[in-house]
């Protein structure tokens, strides 16, 4: 089968497509055909020797994807083959197929295609955390999301709204502004150099916002506190870009609470991954959410999705298509 590998930690000159060994369902697992792979900051972060060091190389690429059930294994119970599934963490999803464990597959409701549920697994499991976990949005409450446009933000932006929220956008480009009010951002600031802070205090009388979600990297840190109301919370995420370097938390200004918020703790048991993703495929299914593909590449173009999500100019969502 073909599959895209990392031959060494680098830039996008490491990536290669290849032909594979053929994955078998292992007791416990499931044979899955890959309909979509997802493209994610995480799949760089591994590219870029942030994770995954522990496995040697050359390794397969991506997390998370959607497909149907080949073939079930031993001991496997739910899973037949025709399934339809997702998933938000498998390794090696930059592939035509895949043995992934069924615990960490959900079912694909009838009524949303592939390319939907492949957009909304770790982009929607993210915000979901965001929003409901790590600071669950209240009514009245006001937001400020980096990155507005981009796939975690435009789904961030709606779940907030969904809870009574106000959403203040923080893009890099006025062509970015446009797709993050028609998300529900109520106003949008277009910054790409760190100096936000202002007109976010101007938009809020003063007062700041209730929480920030920043995962742009340090160049941002600084403003994000300047935003934040007394008492509020900094939801930081994002390793690919690196981190603020150390803090003294006797600096922190105004009694905030801050925190690295990681997906994972949202859907620490396959009850946990399920309900929180059936509560996304429910709002699909009613048009309360929407998800935004920015672009679809051959699998054979991987290194140029990993390129152009890394130039930061893409909007939404970008997926392989085996």
């Amino acid at each position: 089968m073909k599959a895209v590998v990392m031959n060494g930690i680098g830039d996008t000159d490491v990536m290669e497509v290849v032909n594979h060994p053929e994955p078998v369902a292992t007791p416990g697992h499931v044979l899955v055909e890959i309909a979509v792979a997802g493209v994610n900051f995480m799949d760089i972060g591994v590219r870029q020797g942030m994770a995954w060091t522990e496995t040697a190389n050359p390794k397969v690429l991506g997390v998370e994807g959607a497909g149907h059930v080949l073939a079930p294994g031993e001991g496997v119970t739910g899973f037949s083959a025709g399934d339809r599934v997702a998933w938000v963490y498998a390794p090696g999803s930059y592939a035509e197929r895949i043995s992934i464990p069924a615990t960490a597959l959900v079912k694909i409701p009838e009524s949303i295609d592939d390319q939907t549920a492949a957009s909304l697994m770790m982009q929607g499991l993210t915000a979901s955390h965001f929003a409901t976990d790590f600071y669950p949005v209240r009514p009245g409450d006001t937001a400020l999301v980096h990155a507005a446009a981009g796939g975690v933000g435009l789904l961030l932006t709606q779940i907030i709204k969904l809870r009574g929220g106000r959403v203040i956008g923080r893009v890099s480009s006025r062509d970015k502004v446009e797709i993050a009010k028609q998300a529900g951002a109520e106003a949008v600031v277009v910054d790409t150099e760190g100096v936000f802070a202002e007109e976010v205090l101007r938009l809020t009388d003063g007062k700041g916002v209730d929480v920030v979600y920043d995962g742009s990297g340090p160049r941002t840190f600084k403003g994000s506190l300047d935003a934040l109301r007394r008492s509020g919370t900094f939801c930081w995420y994002g390793p690919v870009l690196g981190g603020p370097g150390a803090l003294d938390i006797m600096s922190l200004p105004k009694s905030i609470k801050i925190g690295y918020a990681v997906f994972s703790d949202h859907i620490q048991t396959p009850e946990l991954l399920r309900a929180h993703t059936q509560q996304l495929f429910d709002w699909i299914q009613d048009g309360s959410l929407k998800v935004n593909i920015g672009g679809s590449y051959p699998l054979a173009d991987a290194a140029r999705a990993h390129a152009d999500i890394a130039s930061r100019r893409t909007i939404g969502k970008l997926l392989l298509i085996p």
